[in-house]
């Protein structure tokens, strides 16, 4: 898994029993290692963010995120992350950006110049085999408030 120059594609997602609630989140590589874990209090934003940092510390080498999460993938196709740093994060309302705390490591790893870290949207309960193995690891993290890990993702 992630061998230099070969690109590891990870499924990630977030969850939350309420908003704010017991959260869970989770992140599969198809074939491969996946995670889950779990936060008594959260919001689901924060779980999918906090999905995504937890499977770029355990990636190595270039990574393709795949996630239902226009909030997590437009951060970085449309480039928030450039003006809420320009702007002394703040967002564009001139407010602080929420869950700074999880986006700062966030940004530190996606944004590492030693390996290339790409993010492309998947449509949630669409089918997809993978976002829906992480939607459902995610789930039960939340409700048992209790995550998983292991060596071979199976759909």
């Amino acid at each position: 898994m992630g061998a230099a120059g070969t690109e590891t594609v990870v499924y990630t997602d977030g969850s939350c029993l309420g908003n704010p609630g017991p959260g869970g989140w989770a992140w599969a590589v198809p074939d491969g290692p996946f995670a889950s874990g779990a936060d008594p209090r959260s919001t689901n934003q924060r779980m999918e963010i906090t999905a995504v940092v937890r499977a770029l510390g355990a990636i190595e080498g270039p990574v393709h995120v795949r996630s239902d999460s226009t909030y997590v993938v437009n951060c970085f196709r449309d480039r928030w992350w450039e003006g809420w740093r320009r702007r002394g994060w703040r967002n564009s309302a001139g407010k602080p950006v929420a869950n700074r705390d999880l986006w700062e490591p966030l940004l530190e790893l996606a944004l590492d110049p030693e390996r290339e870290v790409r993010f492309s949207w998947v449509k949630g309960h669409s089918g997809d085999e993978m976002n829906d193995r992480v939607d459902l690891l995610a789930v039960e993290a939340a409700s048992a408030q209790q995550g998983v890990s292991g060596d071979h993702c199976v759909p």
